[in-house]
């Protein structure tokens, strides 16, 4: 079973980037301008006549198709105020994970916003409950208590229950798995750019494709296209950061904070 998945997080007006979602140094590299958000879905509806499906629907869908999904992370707001809508007008469903701690803060959806997203036919998951910054390094009890936390707040305020998550910040790992699945998560998305779809204890894992700002509109209609050469280049580049992660460990991490300042 394949699937081709995309990456996204906060859409703004201009380039207002602290008006949605986390602020700081390196954020804004994953948000786009309502403008360019815009040209890359028009990319993508040229690109595939097939429409965006749900994770529910994965199961479903024919081995021999290759079906695309939209996911968003974090849980800004800019999920109800901008992406939303835009979808509807092609009438695709988005993934919209919720960083739990932040529901009702500057910047994050509130309850009332999430009802209405779910309504709207999008799905909700969880994003954890306070976004760690390395979430494979957490311990077991950590990580249970991350997605736990996380899927009864949110299925309390959707009054159903919440079963599909994505992993904070790339860090994944099989015991990030396990965890969520111990919590009845039973789609999990990473930020591994493959199209395979694995199990783990019966979750299925997705792995997704990140969408960067600057990156042309035509990138992202190659990324979701049978026979692409860019997800192969995506995921070499993945794969050297991943090592470099795992070798440098948090002095990575604070160098890597230290040049986005710079920038």
């Amino acid at each position: 079973m394949k699937a081709a998945c995309l990456l996204y997080h906060d859409i703004v007006d201009g380039a207002d980037w602290n008006s949605s979602g986390f602020s700081g140094p390196g954020t804004a590299k994953y948000k786009l301008s309502r403008t360019n958000f815009e040209a890359h879905l028009a990319a993508l509806a040229k690109a595939r006549t097939m429409p965006a499906i749900t994770a529910q629907e994965l199961t479903t869908v024919h081995r021999e198709a290759f079906p695309f999904l939209l996911t968003f992370d974090d849980g800004g707001v800019s999920a109800f105020t901008q992406i939303a809508g835009i979808l509807e007008k092609y009438k695709w469903p988005g993934h919209f994970f919720v960083t739990a701690n932040q529901i009702g803060r500057q910047g994050f959806l509130d309850a009332e916003q999430i009802r209405s997203l779910r309504k709207r036919g999008n799905v909700i998951g969880s994003h954890s409950f306070s976004h760690p910054t390395r979430m494979s390094h957490c311990s077991r009890q950590e990580l249970t208590e991350e997605w736990t936390r996380s899927i009864e707040i949110i299925s309390e305020i959707l009054d159903e229950r919440v079963d599909t998550a994505s992993v904070p910040g790339g860090y994944y790992s099989r015991k990030v798995a396990e965890t969520a699945t111990a919590a009845g998560i039973r789609v999990l998305f990473n930020s591994e750019p493959i199209t395979s779809i694995q199990f783990v204890d019966g979750c299925m894992v997705v792995g997704r494709y990140n969408v960067f700002q600057g990156m042309h509109t035509d990138l992202s209609a190659q990324l979701v296209s049978e026979g692409s050469s860019a997800r192969t280049r995506q995921w070499f580049f993945w794969n050297f950061k991943k090592i470099a992660k795992t070798i440098a460990g948090r002095p990575y991490l604070a160098t890597r904070q230290w040049l986005l300042r710079k920038d």
